[in-house]
């Protein structure tokens, strides 16, 4: 299952060394985190400084990240200091805090000295891309102490000590890679089909990509001439767009990927961006999630063995229209109940009921973006049109990430769309069309 949004697809524009330190709260056990996969990406759930919240798992990050909290949330924060971040999109560097000597607890693995970086333009908001709450994200912190393993088959985050008896014997079966470490996130070298050429590319391993793979175009990687031009995602720094592709195949050691996808970023959404030497691309969770990859950060390597999503297809949207949540709204639903009564006439045209009336929260869904000449576009959506119904059914009754695997599912397959555009409802039939 390949997922729309490409989130948090962050770069900080120097070099912030962190002093965090995890330590195992019970000395020399493991750590077992469940996580939540959303567009491919690892959500893990947190505690920082008593409050319960959601962080994005992220290895192209080099610090934790706060970001998207409610008027409700309530957290304390000591030692704070200001600082300006730049991330991927086509803006100008942001505002944010810097705060020190947090406590953070994730399971039983914690770390009492943490720093956060906390983003104060309230419009940074992942949450309604994801269709889930996401108050931030953790990146090197996290890795560099451990063994990391991310289990996508069992939806398991595990943190094992290095000195641990069993470690040898649960990577001996793995394929090992050798990764550098650069900037505090890894890197690791691949080779990349693409125009009937084998390049080798140095890709930057990012678990906070949902995408498969993204390229730089230079004067020896050019997109293929069968390509279209689509919204990529959304940064710190702004909206990003690109060209979207196949390759003919990847290469990971042994490991060969058939027709994954790759998106190529414009210029605009990576200008002022300081990347490390010879760095070609990224390789996201839509490969990653193919395997089952333990991280060692101290060795200089990875680990894989790929798991049942290893043939899954790589899949986009054939719609065009990219969607998320804007907030909430108070919806009126009816339940109707029957009564409790010793005997019922069958012949009776009407039965003795009552009805019940539910006021509850449910999500907004709009139109984020809209790809020119795209099958959405050619019906008359628009970005800003918020949905109403999907297939006849109630938009808000569909997980986001449902509604996407109905966008992508196959060429041909006609969707039915309502919307309402300026307090007035519209109906449209997309079909989706196959490019790549």
């Amino acid at each position: 299952m390949n997922l729309l949004y490409h989130c948090a697809l962050l770069l900080f524009s120097s070099l912030l060394f962190s002093q965090s330190h995890f330590r195992f709260a019970n000395e020399g056990k493991k750590a077992s985190i469940p996580f939540i996969e959303s567009n491919h990406l690892v959500i893990i759930p947190v505690n920082l400084n008593g409050a319960n919240l959601n962080f994005l798992l992220d290895t192209g990050v080099e610090n934790t990240v706060l970001f998207s909290l409610d008027e409700t949330d309530s957290i304390n924060f000591d030692n704070i200091e200001k600082i300006k971040i730049k991330g991927l999109g086509s803006g100008e560097a942001i505002d944010a805090l810097k705060s020190s000597k947090n406590k953070l607890i994730i399971k039983n693995y914690v770390d009492l000295e943490h720093e956060v970086y906390i983003i104060l333009d309230e419009n940074i908001n992942f949450s309604s891309q994801l269709g889930i709450p996401v108050h931030g994200i953790i990146g090197y912190t996290f890795f560099k102490e451990n063994l990391v393993e991310i289990n996508y088959a069992k939806k398991r985050v595990y943190v094992y000590p290095h000195e641990a008896k069993s470690t040898s014997k649960r990577l001996k079966k793995r394929t090992s890679i050798p990764i550098t470490l650069e900037a505090q996130k890894p890197y690791v070298s691949l080779i990349s089909v693409l125009n009937n050429e084998k390049i080798e590319t140095k890709m930057l391993i990012d678990t906070g990509n949902s995408d498969a793979i993204w390229l730089f175009e230079d004067t020896k990687i050019k997109a293929p001439s069968l390509f279209f031009d689509d919204f990529l995602g959304r940064g710190f720094s702004g909206d990003i767009f690109g060209k979207r592709a196949r390759l003919e195949s990847l290469e990971i050691q042994d490991f060969v990927i058939q027709q994954p996808t790759v998106s190529f970023p414009n210029e605009a959404s990576l200008f002022g961006v300081n990347f490390v030497n010879n760095r070609k691309g990224s390789l996201g969770s839509g490969v990653l999630r193919r395997f089952n990859v333990v991280y060692d950060y101290k060795n200089e390597k990875i680990f894989l063995d790929k798991n049942s999503n290893f043939n899954d297809p790589f899949n986009y949207n054939m719609s065009g229209m990219e969607l998320e949540h804007s907030g909430m709204q108070y919806v009126e639903e009816k339940v109707e109940l029957f009564t409790n009564v010793l005997q019922i006439d069958v012949s009776a045209t009407d039965l003795p009921t009552k009805f019940k009336y539910n006021f509850s929260l449910k999500p907004v869904l709009v139109v984020l973006s809209v790809r020119p000449d795209s099958p959405a576009a050619l019906a008359g959506i628009k970005k800003g049109d918020e949905l109403k119904k999907i297939n006849g059914t109630l938009a808000y009754k569909y997980k986001l990430y449902e509604i996407n695997q109905i966008l992508q599912s196959e060429e041909g397959k006609w969707v039915t769309i309502e919307y309402e555009r300026n307090n007035k409802l519209f109906k449209a039939k997309i079909q989706l069309k196959k490019i790549l």
